[in-house]
């Protein structure tokens, strides 16, 4: 009996160590902070998968559609140090002496926003707010003019915006678009995953070909602040480094 019980420990604790379980836990940490807000004013939007103009889809962890204005938030549960800067393709985290490399969350919220800026084409100025969320197990050490906040930051963060921009039956008309676009079923969610893996694939084959995969342009290269990389050779146009 003993053996099954430390068994079933042992399921348990690998189940939480998961980097996805994780991940679930810190969105749901941030569902709950969300709930906050005054329903009168606010109207949240969970786990949003929204089709993008240039084909494909974009999954949105947040939506907060407000009297303020429309807050699109990436939450991120990574641990250790984050790095990295506001235009850097790819971020990196650190814990003791391994590292690993995550890409820019202000980018990937940016996308966001410009899905939902296409699927809303009809609304004249909109005013977003992009948030990326870290819990508190990460340490910031990032150098960015856009919010990038821990989630004890996040309800301070967007109460901060008190200018109202649109009234609350606009909000419920953008909430019921945005719930009308979102594709909830499992096979969607599964070719979304998939999209995002051939599109990586696609890049690193162009990166191993030497060819810049923002602008075509070759990769060649470069001596930096760090030592030697590959990059652009349309620089300064192109800034995409090959990390």
């Amino acid at each position: 009996m003993i053996y099954i019980l430390l068994a079933i420990m042992f399921v348990i604790l690998f189940v939480l160590k998961s980097p996805t379980i994780k991940g679930k836990i810190g969105e749901k940490s941030v569902v709950n902070k969300l709930g906050r807000l005054d329903n009168d004013k606010y109207i949240i939007l969970n786990d949003v998968t929204i089709p993008k103009a240039s084909g494909g889809t974009t999954q949105i962890d947040h939506i907060v559609v407000s009297i303020y204005g429309i807050f699109v938030i990436e939450t991120k549960n990574y641990r250790g140090w984050i790095t990295g800067n506001e235009h850097d393709e790819y971020w990196r985290q650190t814990i003791y002496k391994r590292k690993e490399r995550l890409y820019n969350p202000i980018r990937q919220n940016f996308g966001h926003v410009k899905a939902l800026e296409a699927l809303l084409d009809d609304y004249a100025d909109l005013k977003f707010i992009p948030i990326v969320s870290f819990s508190s197990r990460a340490d910031l050490k990032v150098k960015v003019t856009s919010e990038v906040i821990y989630s004890t930051q996040l309800l301070k963060t967007i109460r901060q915006n008190q200018n109202i921009v649109m009234g609350i039956e606009d909000v419920k008309r953008i909430v019921g678009k945005i719930s009308s676009a979102n594709l909830t079923n499992r096979s969607t969610k599964r070719e979304h995953v998939r999209d995002i893996k051939k599109a990586e694939t696609v890049k690193k084959n162009k990166i191993s070909n030497g060819e810049c995969p923002k602008c075509g342009n070759h990769l060649v290269d470069r001596n930096g602040k760090y030592g030697k990389f590959k990059g652009c050779s349309n620089y300064p146009k192109c800034r995409f480094i090959a990390n």
